[in-house]
């Protein structure tokens, strides 16, 4: 959530009553927040100029390549076009963001595998990967908690399909114990990630229907994109498709004046 911060902080830039070259701030302002990006252009499609000052934006348009929000995450393509953008003209020129309706995007991300096997061994990934599969566990969690996931690779495979591995290492004993996760993807009502005819396997036995059906009902319900709606965001997918190399997806993404305004005070005090 931070990263999308960021980004909007840049896109939101542009509107400052500060100099002139307005597509530099938004480009600069987000590659100062961001631990790297290869490439990076953002354009500011407004008619006539001033409208800047009075707060009014037509459109943005940001297009982004190998985007490192954190040292060890990477995202191959990004690719953001906003509506109009209107904020409100008296706050801005006390300096504060203010949106003063709904900023509406449409967004393009893609994922190779490559990356995503680096991301997952990335200590920040690691810690969020191990709480979430805790909580999935419930009750058996707590005799998890003597174990530790090493080694996760993530696979993509023909059919919308992907294979996940990783293994489950005692941290008392030396036990290791092998898990594989193999599953379709679809996605329910542009939101909602489901798994389609999972199976599970530890050192090469199967879990029984019963128990995967339990994990898989945990995994849809963790990944809903409504789950960000108390939060001033609507998130659709719109497209999305998986192939043997890359994970590619369409979007379209509301975000609410209350949530620019908290989340941007946030990061301009913690910076």
């Amino acid at each position: 959530m931070e990263f999308f911060t960021i980004v909007l902080s840049g896109l939101l830039g542009i509107v400052s009553p500060f100099g002139f070259v307005v597509e530099r701030v938004a480009e600069d302002t987000i590659r100062d927040r961001l631990e790297a990006v290869e490439t990076l252009a953002v354009r500011v499609d407004n008619t006539p100029n001033y409208q800047l000052a009075q707060g009014n934006v037509d459109r943005v348009r940001l297009a982004a390549r190998g985007v490192y929000p954190e040292a060890g995450i990477r995202i191959a393509l990004l690719e953001v076009e906003t509506d109009a953008i209107q904020v409100d003209p008296g706050r801005l020129r006390q300096g504060e963001l203010t949106l003063e309706r709904p900023l509406n995007a449409g967004v393009r991300l893609v994922l190779t595998e490559t990356d995503l096997n680096q991301a997952l061994q990335s200590p920040q990934v690691s810690e969020q990967l191990r709480d979430l599969s805790l909580d999935f566990l419930g009750d058996p969690a707590q005799q998890l908690e003597r174990y530790e996931f090493v080694d996760p690779q993530v696979e993509f495979l023909d059919g919308n399909r992907v294979r996940f591995q990783t293994v489950l290492q005692s941290q008392q004993f030396q036990q290791q114990l092998v898990i594989i996760v193999e599953s379709g993807i679809q996605i329910l009502a542009g939101r909602q990630l489901q798994l389609v005819e999972p199976t599970v396997t530890i050192d090469g036995n199967p879990l029984p229907p019963e128990l995967i059906q339990f994990l898989v009902g945990g995994i849809s319900q963790q990944l809903d994109l409504a789950n960000l709606t108390e939060q001033g965001i609507t998130a659709r997918i719109l497209e999305w498709s998986l192939d043997a190399n890359q994970l590619s997806l369409a979007a379209f993404v509301q975000v609410q004046p209350e949530f620019v305004e908290q989340n941007l005070t946030q990061l301009t005090q913690s910076n």
